[in-house]
Protein backbone atom coordinates (compact mmCIF):
# COMPACT_ATOMS: atom_id res chain seq x y z
CA UNK A 1 0.00 0.00 0.00
CA UNK A 2 3.11 2.52 1.04
CA UNK A 3 4.40 2.29 -2.49
CA UNK A 4 1.08 2.50 -4.45
CA UNK A 5 0.52 6.01 -2.72
CA UNK A 6 3.22 8.39 -4.49
CA UNK A 7 1.92 6.79 -7.69
CA UNK A 8 -1.72 7.50 -6.74
CA UNK A 9 -0.82 10.71 -5.56
CA UNK A 10 0.95 11.35 -8.64
CA UNK A 11 -1.92 10.61 -10.55
CA UNK A 12 -4.23 13.36 -8.64
CA UNK A 13 -1.54 15.66 -9.48
CA UNK A 14 -2.41 18.15 -12.80
CA UNK A 15 -0.31 17.41 -15.58
CA UNK A 16 2.54 20.30 -16.40
CA UNK A 17 1.11 22.67 -19.05
CA UNK A 18 3.17 25.14 -20.73
CA UNK A 19 0.47 26.23 -22.51
CA UNK A 20 0.46 29.86 -23.89
CA UNK A 21 -2.03 32.25 -25.76
CA UNK A 22 -0.45 35.35 -27.66
CA UNK A 23 -1.64 37.83 -29.92
CA UNK A 24 0.07 37.81 -33.92
CA UNK A 25 -0.92 40.45 -35.97
CA UNK A 26 -4.90 40.37 -35.28
CA UNK A 27 -4.50 36.77 -34.75
CA UNK A 28 -4.78 35.22 -31.36
CA UNK A 29 -2.07 32.40 -31.63
CA UNK A 30 -2.77 29.41 -29.09
CA UNK A 31 0.45 27.24 -28.32
CA UNK A 32 -0.29 23.86 -25.79
CA UNK A 33 3.39 22.94 -25.59
CA UNK A 34 6.88 24.74 -26.37
CA UNK A 35 7.88 24.32 -30.02
CA UNK A 36 10.16 21.57 -31.03
CA UNK A 37 10.83 21.41 -34.74
CA UNK A 38 11.15 25.42 -35.10
CA UNK A 39 12.03 26.97 -39.06
CA UNK A 40 12.79 30.46 -38.68
CA UNK A 41 12.90 32.95 -41.91
CA UNK A 42 15.70 35.51 -42.70
CA UNK A 43 18.63 36.64 -39.87
CA UNK A 44 16.79 39.18 -37.16
CA UNK A 45 14.16 36.75 -36.76
CA UNK A 46 16.59 33.44 -36.33
CA UNK A 47 19.21 35.41 -33.96
CA UNK A 48 15.78 36.43 -32.12
CA UNK A 49 15.67 32.77 -31.60
CA UNK A 50 19.56 31.98 -30.65
CA UNK A 51 19.80 34.99 -28.18
CA UNK A 52 16.85 33.53 -26.82
CA UNK A 53 18.77 30.17 -26.28
CA UNK A 54 16.70 28.15 -28.63
CA UNK A 55 19.24 26.82 -30.74
CA UNK A 56 18.35 23.19 -30.00
CA UNK A 57 14.71 23.68 -31.20
CA UNK A 58 15.93 24.94 -34.26
CA UNK A 59 15.43 22.51 -37.51
CA UNK A 60 16.27 25.42 -40.60
CA UNK A 61 16.11 27.89 -41.55
CA UNK A 62 15.56 30.12 -44.68
CA UNK A 63 16.09 33.70 -46.55
CA UNK A 64 19.61 34.54 -45.86
CA UNK A 65 22.27 33.46 -48.31
CA UNK A 66 20.12 34.95 -51.10
CA UNK A 67 20.10 37.94 -49.37
CA UNK A 68 22.43 38.29 -47.30
CA UNK A 69 25.65 37.07 -45.22
CA UNK A 70 25.98 35.52 -41.87
CA UNK A 71 27.82 37.47 -39.61
CA UNK A 72 30.46 34.99 -38.12
CA UNK A 73 28.58 35.52 -34.47
CA UNK A 74 25.34 33.65 -35.89
CA UNK A 75 27.29 31.44 -38.47
CA UNK A 76 29.15 29.95 -36.21
CA UNK A 77 25.70 28.77 -33.61
CA UNK A 78 23.74 27.59 -37.12
CA UNK A 79 27.19 25.41 -38.33
CA UNK A 80 25.74 22.02 -39.22
CA UNK A 81 21.69 23.54 -39.67
CA UNK A 82 20.35 23.43 -43.08
CA UNK A 83 19.33 26.30 -44.95
CA UNK A 84 15.66 25.24 -46.50
CA UNK A 85 15.67 27.75 -49.25
CA UNK A 86 18.29 30.44 -49.98
CA UNK A 87 14.84 32.96 -50.17
CA UNK A 88 11.21 32.55 -49.38
CA UNK A 89 10.53 28.74 -48.12
CA UNK A 90 7.85 26.66 -49.80
CA UNK A 91 4.95 24.59 -48.34
CA UNK A 92 6.96 21.72 -49.31
CA UNK A 93 10.12 22.58 -47.34
CA UNK A 94 7.90 22.95 -44.68
CA UNK A 95 6.66 19.89 -44.44
CA UNK A 96 9.80 17.88 -45.59
CA UNK A 97 11.27 19.21 -42.52
CA UNK A 98 8.45 17.63 -40.27
CA UNK A 99 8.31 21.73 -38.62
CA UNK A 100 6.28 22.28 -35.77
CA UNK A 101 6.02 25.79 -35.92
CA UNK A 102 7.36 28.45 -38.45
CA UNK A 103 8.63 32.26 -37.20
CA UNK A 104 8.22 34.75 -39.99
CA UNK A 105 6.72 37.87 -40.96
CA UNK A 106 5.24 39.67 -43.58
CA UNK A 107 7.40 40.14 -46.21
CA UNK A 108 9.47 38.06 -44.16
CA UNK A 109 9.25 34.96 -45.78
CA UNK A 110 5.27 35.12 -46.46
CA UNK A 111 3.83 37.32 -49.02
CA UNK A 112 -0.05 38.35 -48.70
CA UNK A 113 -2.19 35.86 -51.19
CA UNK A 114 1.49 33.19 -51.18
CA UNK A 115 1.58 29.73 -50.72
CA UNK A 116 3.06 30.66 -47.60
CA UNK A 117 0.64 32.00 -44.61
CA UNK A 118 -0.84 31.51 -41.39
CA UNK A 119 -3.54 30.05 -43.25
CA UNK A 120 -2.73 28.16 -45.28
CA UNK A 121 -0.41 26.14 -42.90
CA UNK A 122 -3.03 25.81 -40.40
CA UNK A 123 -4.57 22.34 -41.99
CA UNK A 124 -1.44 21.14 -41.48
CA UNK A 125 -0.14 22.01 -38.39
CA UNK A 126 2.14 24.35 -38.06
CA UNK A 127 1.57 27.56 -35.92
CA UNK A 128 3.11 30.68 -37.44
CA UNK A 129 4.18 33.43 -34.79
CA UNK A 130 4.05 36.52 -37.07
CA UNK A 131 7.07 39.57 -37.13
CA UNK A 132 5.27 42.47 -35.35
CA UNK A 133 6.53 44.98 -37.27
CA UNK A 134 5.51 43.44 -40.34
CA UNK A 135 1.64 43.26 -39.30
CA UNK A 136 1.63 46.91 -41.48
CA UNK A 137 1.57 44.90 -44.33
CA UNK A 138 -2.18 43.41 -43.41
CA UNK A 139 -3.01 45.74 -40.93
CA UNK A 140 -3.43 50.09 -42.63
CA UNK A 141 -2.37 52.37 -40.26
CA UNK A 142 0.32 50.91 -37.67
CA UNK A 143 3.64 52.83 -36.70
CA UNK A 144 6.85 50.81 -36.15
CA UNK A 145 7.75 50.98 -32.11
CA UNK A 146 10.01 49.48 -29.87
CA UNK A 147 7.10 47.97 -28.24
CA UNK A 148 6.95 45.65 -31.37
CA UNK A 149 10.47 44.26 -30.56
CA UNK A 150 9.58 43.90 -26.54
CA UNK A 151 6.21 41.99 -27.66
CA UNK A 152 8.05 39.50 -29.80
CA UNK A 153 10.26 38.80 -27.15
CA UNK A 154 7.77 38.19 -24.27
CA UNK A 155 5.15 36.52 -26.71
CA UNK A 156 8.23 34.23 -27.70
CA UNK A 157 9.48 33.93 -24.23
CA UNK A 158 5.88 32.42 -23.46
CA UNK A 159 5.57 29.93 -26.39
CA UNK A 160 8.91 28.46 -25.63
CA UNK A 161 8.72 28.63 -21.95
CA UNK A 162 11.70 31.05 -21.86
CA UNK A 163 9.54 33.67 -20.09
CA UNK A 164 12.48 34.80 -17.98
CA UNK A 165 14.78 34.95 -20.35
CA UNK A 166 13.01 36.91 -22.82
CA UNK A 167 12.49 39.38 -20.28
CA UNK A 168 16.14 40.02 -19.18
CA UNK A 169 16.92 40.52 -22.93
CA UNK A 170 13.82 43.50 -22.77
CA UNK A 171 14.83 44.92 -19.82
CA UNK A 172 18.38 45.04 -21.01
CA UNK A 173 17.53 46.27 -24.05
CA UNK A 174 15.67 49.50 -22.58
CA UNK A 175 18.12 50.19 -20.27
CA UNK A 176 20.34 51.01 -22.81
CA UNK A 177 17.79 52.72 -24.74
CA UNK A 178 17.11 54.78 -22.14
CA UNK A 179 20.25 55.70 -21.43
CA UNK A 180 20.21 57.15 -24.63
CA UNK A 181 17.31 59.18 -24.59
CA UNK A 182 18.16 60.85 -21.15
CA UNK A 183 21.41 62.28 -22.82
CA UNK A 184 19.69 63.57 -25.80
CA UNK A 185 19.21 67.37 -26.29
CA UNK A 186 15.80 69.36 -25.33
CA UNK A 187 14.75 71.98 -27.31
CA UNK A 188 16.19 71.78 -30.44
CA UNK A 189 14.73 70.54 -34.17
CA UNK A 190 15.41 67.02 -34.57
CA UNK A 191 17.88 66.23 -37.40
CA UNK A 192 16.24 64.97 -40.64
CA UNK A 193 17.02 61.62 -41.34
CA UNK A 194 16.91 59.44 -44.68
CA UNK A 195 17.04 55.57 -45.03
CA UNK A 196 18.47 54.31 -47.92
CA UNK A 197 18.48 50.63 -48.25
CA UNK A 198 19.12 49.95 -51.87
CA UNK A 199 17.43 51.34 -55.47
CA UNK A 200 18.58 53.29 -58.45
CA UNK A 201 15.50 54.32 -60.18
CA UNK A 202 13.63 54.52 -56.98
CA UNK A 203 15.08 54.43 -53.63
CA UNK A 204 13.83 51.29 -51.41
CA UNK A 205 13.74 52.95 -47.92
CA UNK A 206 11.41 52.78 -44.52
CA UNK A 207 8.09 54.68 -43.90
CA UNK A 208 6.22 54.87 -40.72
CA UNK A 209 5.78 51.10 -40.20
CA UNK A 210 9.43 50.02 -40.31
CA UNK A 211 11.67 49.68 -37.62
CA UNK A 212 13.92 52.61 -38.89
CA UNK A 213 11.19 55.03 -37.92
CA UNK A 214 11.44 53.85 -34.32
CA UNK A 215 14.90 53.64 -33.93
CA UNK A 216 15.38 57.17 -35.53
CA UNK A 217 13.13 58.55 -33.00
CA UNK A 218 14.52 57.23 -29.85
CA UNK A 219 17.49 58.69 -31.30
CA UNK A 220 16.87 61.98 -31.73
CA UNK A 221 16.24 62.39 -35.15
CA UNK A 222 13.01 62.82 -37.42
CA UNK A 223 12.79 60.03 -40.34
CA UNK A 224 11.81 62.44 -43.59
CA UNK A 225 9.80 59.99 -44.72
CA UNK A 226 7.37 59.32 -41.89
CA UNK A 227 4.15 60.86 -43.42
CA UNK A 228 4.84 57.25 -45.69
CA UNK A 229 2.12 54.74 -44.86
CA UNK A 230 3.98 51.86 -45.29
CA UNK A 231 6.44 49.49 -44.22
CA UNK A 232 9.84 48.89 -46.63
CA UNK A 233 9.06 50.65 -49.37
CA UNK A 234 9.61 53.08 -53.01
CA UNK A 235 9.59 56.45 -53.33
CA UNK A 236 10.71 59.15 -55.67
CA UNK A 237 13.97 60.77 -56.04
CA UNK A 238 12.08 64.01 -56.19
CA UNK A 239 10.17 63.36 -52.50
CA UNK A 240 13.88 62.61 -50.90
CA UNK A 241 15.52 65.96 -52.64
CA UNK A 242 11.79 67.92 -51.20
CA UNK A 243 12.54 66.90 -47.56
CA UNK A 244 16.36 67.60 -47.44
CA UNK A 245 17.75 65.12 -44.95
CA UNK A 246 20.26 66.09 -43.06
CA UNK A 247 21.93 62.84 -42.83
CA UNK A 248 21.37 59.81 -44.73
CA UNK A 249 21.06 56.01 -43.07
CA UNK A 250 22.58 53.43 -45.01
CA UNK A 251 21.67 49.72 -44.53
CA UNK A 252 24.73 47.78 -45.40
CA UNK A 253 23.76 44.32 -46.57
CA UNK A 254 23.40 43.25 -50.34
CA UNK A 255 25.51 42.90 -53.59
CA UNK A 256 26.58 46.58 -53.14
CA UNK A 257 28.68 47.50 -50.41
CA UNK A 258 27.83 50.16 -47.94
CA UNK A 259 30.42 52.41 -49.88
CA UNK A 260 29.59 51.53 -52.89
CA UNK A 261 25.89 52.99 -52.21
CA UNK A 262 27.14 56.42 -50.49
CA UNK A 263 29.59 56.62 -53.83
CA UNK A 264 25.89 56.38 -55.41
CA UNK A 265 24.36 59.02 -53.65
CA UNK A 266 27.47 61.55 -53.54
CA UNK A 267 27.49 60.84 -57.29
CA UNK A 268 23.47 60.89 -58.00
CA UNK A 269 22.56 64.41 -60.18
CA UNK A 270 19.19 64.57 -58.74
CA UNK A 271 20.57 64.89 -55.02
CA UNK A 272 23.64 67.39 -55.37
CA UNK A 273 21.24 70.20 -53.28
CA UNK A 274 20.83 67.98 -50.93
CA UNK A 275 22.65 69.10 -47.05
CA UNK A 276 23.47 65.16 -46.60
CA UNK A 277 25.06 64.97 -49.78
CA UNK A 278 26.50 68.25 -49.31
CA UNK A 279 28.12 67.50 -45.87
CA UNK A 280 28.82 64.13 -46.55
CA UNK A 281 26.63 62.76 -43.55
CA UNK A 282 26.45 59.32 -43.60
CA UNK A 283 25.36 56.75 -41.16
CA UNK A 284 25.85 52.96 -41.69
CA UNK A 285 24.14 50.13 -40.17
CA UNK A 286 23.69 46.61 -40.36
CA UNK A 287 20.68 44.67 -41.66
CA UNK A 288 20.42 43.62 -38.30
CA UNK A 289 20.88 46.79 -36.86
CA UNK A 290 18.13 47.74 -38.97
CA UNK A 291 15.12 45.44 -38.65
CA UNK A 292 13.72 44.50 -35.33
CA UNK A 293 16.46 42.87 -33.28
CA UNK A 294 18.72 42.90 -30.25
CA UNK A 295 21.03 44.82 -32.31
CA UNK A 296 18.76 47.86 -32.31
CA UNK A 297 20.01 49.15 -29.02
CA UNK A 298 23.72 49.74 -30.39
CA UNK A 299 22.05 51.36 -33.39
CA UNK A 300 19.90 53.91 -31.57
CA UNK A 301 23.26 54.08 -29.75
CA UNK A 302 25.17 55.06 -33.34
CA UNK A 303 22.52 57.14 -34.37
CA UNK A 304 22.41 59.06 -31.31
CA UNK A 305 26.10 59.89 -31.46
CA UNK A 306 26.01 60.99 -34.75
CA UNK A 307 23.16 63.12 -34.75
CA UNK A 308 24.28 65.09 -31.65
CA UNK A 309 27.94 64.05 -31.05
CA UNK A 310 27.93 67.40 -28.88
CA UNK A 311 25.24 65.29 -26.21
CA UNK A 312 27.37 62.11 -26.68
Amino acid sequence: MKTLLPLCLALLLPLTSHAASVTSCNRELHIEQPPQRVVSHDITLTAMLLELGLRDRLIGYSGISGWKTLEPRFAEQLAGLPELSPRYVSLENLLQAQADFFFAGWNYGMRVGGEVTPASLAPFGIPVYELSESCGFIMPGRSASLDDLYADLRNLGRIFAVKARAEALVQRTQARVATVRARLPQGEAAPRIFLYDSGDDRPFTAGRQAMPQALIEAAGGRNVMQDVDASWTAVNWEAVVERDPEVIVIVDYGPLSAAQKRDFLLAHPALQTVTAIRERRFVVLSYLEATPSLDNAGAIEKLARALHPQAF
